[in-house]
């Protein structure tokens, strides 16, 4: 037994002795693997103003300390937001490096190209009752106050798609109360539409007609229409005034017997009634008269 126990003893002691040495080995000579952690990085570069999608992330593992601040570790965190400065590929994503579309940072993102924004002032009436919202389309109504004669409306864009209104980008989007409220809408289009938006404004009134977003048709030839589609009474008198207007002279019988459809007669003949020549000038008198070295002449009318 006694044998049995130093056996015993002996086993236990270097079983103990191997642990031992394997952690000191594992804590001093052993490599030390260090806790990474995951965050995303660019597959390629991106250029400011680009839309992040799902395609341009990828994760990767970092050293905590080569973690730099602000890193981005999930996609819901940096998918569909704006670049704000240039990202080379494989560099981790930071949040102040992207902007979110909701904000006045993000918006100029989402302009396609070759599109400009442009605002328009808007009212309740102008702006069909605060129906038109962001990512509506409308169509773009021009109105030229004057009188009667002069009053038009045409339709100078269609199917403009609207950006924001105020500073509202999406519906629904809370605003900072303290914020100052803007009534206008800013319109999408082109830079031809931008020109011609612009001169529209500061010609007469703008206003806007919302349209179903399904609805690509432009149906309106943007001919203008003027007062006489109001009043068909009015358009009538027009139409009869330029017609007096237009009308040939009734007391001319020339003109009575073409509007009568009658044929012209042969003209009768005026005799031509010449004119008597003038009488002679009546006979006068010239008398000569010598004074010395002068020389005089008397003239006796009859």
């Amino acid at each position: 037994m006694d044998r049995q126990r130093i056996v015993i003893l002996f086993g236990a002691a270097a079983i103990m002795a191997a642990l031992l040495s394997w952690f000191l080995y594992a804590q001093t000579i052993a490599p030390q693997k260090e806790q990474r952690s995951t965050v995303l990085a660019a597959v390629h570069d991106l250029a400011i103003g680009e839309i992040v999608r799902k395609g341009d992330l990828k994760k990767v593992a970092v050293l905590p300390r080569d973690l730099p601040k602000g890193a981005v570790s999930t996609e819901t965190a940096a998918l569909d937001r704006a670049v704000l400065f240039p990202i080379s590929a494989n560099e981790p994503i930071i949040s102040t490096s992207l902007a979110k579309l909701t904000g006045a940072d993000g918006i100029p993102a989402t302009i396609e190209p070759g599109y400009r924004a442009v605002a328009v002032t808007i009212t309740d009436v102008s702006g069909v009752a605060g129906l038109v919202q962001p990512g509506a389309h409308v169509d773009v109504l021009f109105t030229r106050p004057g009188t009667m004669a002069e009053a038009i409306t045409s339709t100078i864009l269609q199917n403009v798609k609207v950006l924001a209104i105020g500073r509202s980008v999406q519906v629904n989007q809370v605003v900072d109360a303290r914020a100052p409220k803007i009534p206008v809408a800013t319109l999408v289009v082109t830079p031809e539409q931008a020109q011609k938006l612009e001169l529209a404004k500061n010609q007469g009134r703008i206003s806007l007609s919302l349209r179903n977003p399904l609805d690509k048709t432009e149906g309106v030839d943007g001919r203008p229409v003027n007062t006489d589609v109001l009043d068909p009474a009015m358009r009538a008198k027009v139409a009869i005034s330029q017609r007096l207007r237009n009308s040939p002279d009734l007391s001319d019988p020339k003109a009575w017997a073409e509007l009568a459809g009658e044929k012209p007669k042969n003209p009768v003949p005026v005799p031509v009634v010449k004119e008597k020549p003038a009488p002679p000038p009546p006979p006068r008198a010239v008398v000569d008269v010598f004074r010395g070295d002068k020389h005089v002449q008397e003239v006796f009318h009859d």
